[in-house]
């Protein structure tokens, strides 16, 4: 998601560590705090190889839609393949390093984790977000690589976003005016 993707081995490495940090502490914690609905709509921004949209897609249920967002086509196999295995069709691949396809004021909420410090285009990125999320949407942020300080200035810094609390495992963030 920086000036270029990872390379695939890396991106399989990286992979085998979130497997085993999803082992050790599963996802669904951090997704309590995010409150999702029955027919929610959801970006996952940065997606991986898919713990956190596999999660949403079940909690948004049929009537909703999560779109896994990665730059990495690895990414979007691994999606492909967990949801096929879950029986999930309300997810949907975007391959992109920035741009989603997704209408103005669509979304419910957007999952920014564990990317941000990678982002060499951030300004940008928090743009297409605010651009996709509803008024009265949720950008949860979580990237346990940068300071709360640092979080809170990066992601309202623009004026594009204040920020509306932290939880145990997530910031929340709303679309400014």
């Amino acid at each position: 998601m920086n000036n270029g993707k990872m390379s695939n081995l890396h991106f399989k490495g990286m992979s085998v560590l979130i497997y085993l940090r999803d082992r050790i502490r599963p996802r669904d914690k951090v997704l309590v705090e995010v409150e999702i609905g029955e027919g929610s709509k959801i970006l996952d921004y940065g997606c991986g190889p898919g713990s956190y949209t596999i999660l949403a897609a079940k909690a948004a249920g049929d009537s909703g839609r999560v779109y896994a967002l990665d730059i990495q086509p690895l990414a979007s196999e691994m999606v492909e393949a967990k949801a096929a295995r879950e029986n999930l069709a309300n997810i949907e691949i975007i391959t992109s390093d920035c741009a989603t396809g997704l209408p103005d004021n669509s979304m419910d909420v957007v999952f920014l984790y564990d990317i941000f410090h990678m982002l060499d285009n951030r300004e940008e990125v928090l743009r297409e977000l605010h651009r996709v999320l509803k008024p009265d949407g949720v950008l949860s942020f979580s990237d346990h690589h940068m300071k709360k300080k640092d979080i809170e200035n990066a992601v309202t810094g623009e004026g594009m976003f204040i920020m509306a609390g932290k939880g145990n495992y997530t910031y929340r963030f709303l679309p400014a005016g």
